[in-house]
């Protein structure tokens, strides 16, 4: 970026090129894709966006749900869709940072997306069973050293999140845990409030409520700080582990070759609507911490989340089969 002395003579033209185009821009209504069922975090908080766009957008804005091959298939369509701003991806890191290193083969380059911002956050937590004789997270180590093998975690399916999560959590603690998948988050946190699992590390929007209820005890926020909706639960860093930092984030992204103002347009107007008081406040009952950053950000934040989970599959073997 620095590197712009050989341009200066076409930098004019190229931007009055791209306020032709921002200023065009759009001329339909702006296609949302979430790659995952209605409901869900990754549902909701696009369409929490969308209202607030709609307004900034009066040629309309529509969320689709694509779902499917783990978030592949809604990725896939929004990766060879005209790469003209009018589709884009709404998605948790899956089809974004993670799923290059899980599948052997991909329909689109997870490399090429165009990064307009990431929306929010939501930390992981180590929830536990209430039948699980621990406290902490220390004693939970020390239990799974005395038990290896034998502590169950549950994960929403292999390659989950939760599945990565808990073997980072493994390889930072030297510990050996049973793997239990589910088809999913609820049934997974039914059998963990059941006692027929013993550990899951979920998203905190979640387990919060089960939390909340006494139906299972949440030990950690795999963060570098606590989570507003749990003031009382300590992170990671706290409990002595030093990098279980696990936070699943929802983010936009365009097609490969999306005009740079285009993207500044699309940034600007979603940053704005995440800006706003009550966005925010319906994002936190979400469990939601609003990001709201740059395509610049955003581009590095995702290297170095990809770089991060590619080494945890590598290192725990791990596979979607």
């Amino acid at each position: 970026m620095k590197k712009l002395s050989s341009l200066f003579v076409v930098v004019p033209m190229l931007l009055g090129l791209h306020v032709a185009q921002a200023a065009d821009f759009p001329t339909r209504p702006i296609r949302m894709i979430v790659p995952f069922p209605a409901g869900g975090t990754a549902d909701v908080l696009p369409r929490i966006l969308s209202d607030k766009l709609r307004k900034r957008f009066p040629e309309g804005v529509v969320v689709e749900n694509k779902v499917g091959a783990g978030g592949n298939i809604g990725a896939e369509f929004v990766a060879k869709s005209d790469p003209d701003g009018h589709t884009l991806l709404m998605s948790p890191p899956g089809p974004i940072a993670i799923n290059q290193s899980l599948y052997p083969k991909l329909t689109y380059d997870a490399t090429k997306w165009v990064p307009v911002t990431v929306l929010a956050a939501v930390p992981n937590v180590l929830a536990v069973s209430n039948k699980l004789p621990v406290n902490s997270v220390q004693e939970l180590i020390a239990y799974v050293k005395a038990n290896p093998g034998k502590v169950s975690y549950a994960s929403q399916g292999n390659g989950s999140t939760s599945h990565l999560t808990a073997n980072l959590f493994q390889s930072l603690t030297s510990t050996q845990m049973l793997h239990v998948p589910y088809k999913g988050t609820a049934p997974a946190l039914a059998d963990l409030a059941g006692g027929q699992v013993d550990v899951f590390f979920d998203n905190l929007s979640s387990s919060a409520a089960l939390q909340k209820g006494g139906k299972i005890r949440i030990l950690a926020v795999a963060d570098t700080k606590r989570s507003p909706a749990l003031p009382n639960v300590p992170s990671f860093n706290e409990a002595g582990i030093s990098g279980m930092v696990a936070v699943t984030w929802f983010a936009a992204v365009a097609p490969s070759g999306t005009p740079p103002s285009v993207v500044q347009a699309l940034n600007a107007a979603i940053v704005e609507a995440l800006r706003m008081p009550d966005v925010q406040q319906r994002f936190a009952e979400q469990g939601a911490e609003v990001v709201a950053n740059t395509p610049e950000q955003m581009g590095r934040f995702v290297r170095d989340e990809a770089a991060k989970w590619q080494k945890v599959i590598r290192d725990s073997s791990v596979t979607v089969d």
